[in-house]
C-alpha cells in the first residue's frame, strides 16, 4: 500500500505590473464612484432642508392664518378701521332699504321712530350690522327651513323692540317723515377712575 503526501501550500500569487496597474485602476474607480456619492449625498442634505423650511414656513403661515380666521379679526363693525366700515355700510344699505325697512320697517310714529341718518348712530349701526350679518347666515338654504324663522324671531324682532322703542337710540330723531330731525343723543360720561377697586384693599360698595 502506497501513502500519498499532501500537497504543500500554495505559492503566493506572482505580483507583476499589470496586477499593480489593474489594482490601481479599480482603486481609483472605487474613489471616484465614492466621491461621485458624496456629492449626491451632499444635495440630497441641501434639497431636504430647504423642503423642510419651506414645510415649516408653509405651517407657520396656515397656523398664522388660523389664527387670524378664528380670533384676529373682529366682525363688529365698531372695529373697523375708518375705510373699512365705510365701505361695509354702503354694502348693507341697500338691504336695510329694501328688506328690513320696506318689509319690517312699518309705519313711523312717536312710539316706533327712525332716523334715515342711522350710519351716524353707532348703537343703531352695530346693531343693524349684526342682525344683517346673522340674515346672511340664517337664510342660506344650507341654514335649513327654519333658518329665516330663527333669523326672525332670535336677530330682527329684538332689534326693531331696541331700535324703535320711544327711548331707544332714534328716540330724539324723526317721527314725521314730512318733518326730518336727527339728532344724536349724548353719551353717558365715562368711569369715574376713584371708583376702580384697589389690590389688597377692601371694596367699597353700597
Amino acid at each position: 500500500m502506497s501513502l500519498s503526501t499532501p500537497d504543500g501550500p500554495p505559492g503566493r500569487p506572482t505580483v507583476t505590473a499589470e496586477t499593480v496597474a489593474e489594482w490601481r485602476a479599480t482603486l481609483a474607480a472605487l474613489q471616484a464612484e465614492r466621491d461621485s456619492l458624496a456629492v449626491v449625498a451632499d444635495r440630497l442634505a441641501q434639497d431636504y432642508d430647504e423642503e423642510a423650511e419651506e414645510l415649516l414656513d408653509l405651517e407657520e403661515t396656515g397656523a398664522d392664518s388660523e389664527a387670524e380666521a378664528e380670533g384676529g379679526t373682529s366682525l363688529t363693525i365698531l372695529a373697523f378701521d375708518d375705510d373699512a366700515l365705510a365701505e361695509e355700510v354702503r354694502t348693507m344699505t341697500p338691504w336695510v332699504d329694501h328688506i328690513l325697512l320696506s318689509a319690517f320697517g312699518a309705519e313711523i310714529t312717536s312710539g316706533r321712530p327712525w332716523c334715515t341718518r342711522w350710519p351716524e348712530h353707532d348703537e343703531a349701526l352695530a346693531r343693524i350690522h349684526h342682525c344683517w350679518l346673522a340674515w346672511q347666515e340664517l337664510t342660506d338654504s344650507r341654514s335649513g327651513a327654519t333658518g329665516p324663522s330663527v333669523w326672525q324671531r332670535d336677530h330682527l324682532e329684538p332689534l326693531l323692540l331696541k331700535l324703535r322703542a320711544a327711548d331707544g337710540p332714534f328716540g330724539a330723531c324723526t317721527t314725521n317723515p314730512d318733518h326730518p330731525h336727527h339728532r344724536l343723543l349724548p353719551h353717558p360720561p365715562h368711569t369715574d377712575l376713584t371708583s376702580l377697586p384697589v389690590p389688597g384693599e377692601p371694596r367699597t360698595s353700597v
